[in-house]
């Protein structure tokens, strides 16, 4: 019996974290980057300006009421405590599986120059971060906007993200983001929730009155977990929206770009209703979510003179994989490659009747033999 519960778990944790992650955001196109070479070196950095919404005001001083509020006590905290049945060992594991089955359903960019670059940035992140377990991050080749962070470290970047990232600090605020979700063990907290829910329905099989009517809800609450417990709640949310925007700032990015990046998410469903994926549905970039950001901005992060905003090398690697991307869809597209054709395309390119001068041989011809003429 445990071994069907951790396998219907372990599935559906999957699938729900790579179906439905907490950030992904609508597919635009972005505009074109800059040439890389008329930028300046890459180490080069901007300081503070923001495209949306003025930035938010922030005190020269701040006084933390507890170490959560502390940034400077970040690494030495107790983010993540709470009811949990899985050991940090046990979490890994069951990350380290749930990745090889992500990793056997999607196709990964290879290119070295981009691979390195976004390890780089959220290994910055992680380093900055509450996390307990070691991080791997990898980039998949597909055009949806997401990201996702599996339990134990294991974290996938979709180039459609970087692609619709217009700065550097927009890429690692979603990124901080979903490192949040496993420094708090989200997961594994969720999992262990449906885990107790199952257990707790046991005693209604085994000694409840109604018999087979016990089983019957413990085969509906079977069902039910994978799609309630595994996506997070919405204090879970905004808690990897608190601590996501504390990684940001102790890693040197403007916290200001990751409202940015809501507030264009928010424009996009105004101008383009529909455009924000339906499992993001679930927790949008409401206004309230994008003031809360704002008060904690204000109140628990200290002003800073320089912030990264952007750098040249994020304009190289994004223009990179935009070539990256663009080839593989002509490769895709080549002449010679099997393709499917609708009945309506193929009767468009036939001509009416018998016309003995077409030149669609992928239209079959019915010809009588030779030696069945009169």
């Amino acid at each position: 019996m445990q071994e069907i519960l951790r396998l219907t778990l372990k599935v559906a944790l999957v699938s729900a974290l790579v179906a439905g992650s907490a950030l992904a955001a609508p597919q635009s196109q972005d505009p074109p980057s800059q040439d890389p070479a008329k930028t300046p070196p890459p180490a080069q950095q901007q300081t503070q300006q923001q495209t949306g919404s003025q930035p938010v005001q922030q005190k020269d001083t701040v006084t933390p009421k507890n170490s959560k509020e502390d940034v400077e006590a970040i690494g030495n905290r107790s983010v993540g405590k709470g009811v949990n049945l899985y050991s940090l060992e046990r979490e890994i594991s069951l990350g380290k599986q749930l990745a090889q089955e992500v990793e056997r359903s999607s196709k990964l960019i290879d290119d070295p120059i981009v691979t390195e670059y976004v390890n780089r940035v959220g290994q910055n992140l992680v380093r900055n971060s509450d996390a307990r377990v070691p991080f791997t991050i990898k980039v998949i080749d597909s055009d949806e906007v997401n990201a996702f962070a599996l339990p134990g470290g294991f974290f996938y970047v979709n180039s459609g993200l970087i692609l619709r990232a217009q700065e550097e600090s927009e890429l690692a605020g979603v990124m901080a983001h979903e490192i949040s979700h496993v420094c708090a063990r989200h997961g594994t907290k969720n999992a262990t929730k449906g885990e107790l829910m199952q257990l707790a329905t046991i005693p209604l099989i085994l000694l409840g009155p109604g018999g087979w009517a016990g089983y019957g809800i413990y085969q509906g609450l079977n069902l039910a977990i994978p799609v309630t417990y595994l996506k997070f709640s919405r204090d879970a949310e905004r808690e990897a929206d608190y601590l996501g925007i504390q990684y940001m700032y102790k890693t040197g990015y403007d916290p200001n770009s990751y409202v940015t990046f809501f507030e264009r998410i928010q424009a996009d469903e105004k101008r383009r209703p529909g455009t924000i994926p339906k499992v993001f549905s679930t927790h949008p970039p409401t206004p309230e979510r994008i003031e809360n950001t704002q008060k904690e901005i204000a109140r628990i992060l200290p002003a800073r003179q320089e912030y990264i905003v952007t750098t040249s090398e994020f304009d190289s690697v994004k223009s990179r994989l935009r070539n990256i991307m663009f080839s593989r869809k002509v490769t895709d597209n080549a002449p010679g490659k099997p393709t499917l054709r609708t009945k309506t395309e193929q009767s468009k390119k036939q001509p009416t009747g018998n016309d003995p001068n077409s030149t669609d041989d992928d239209r079959p011809t019915l010809k009588r033999r030779p030696d069945s003429q009169p």
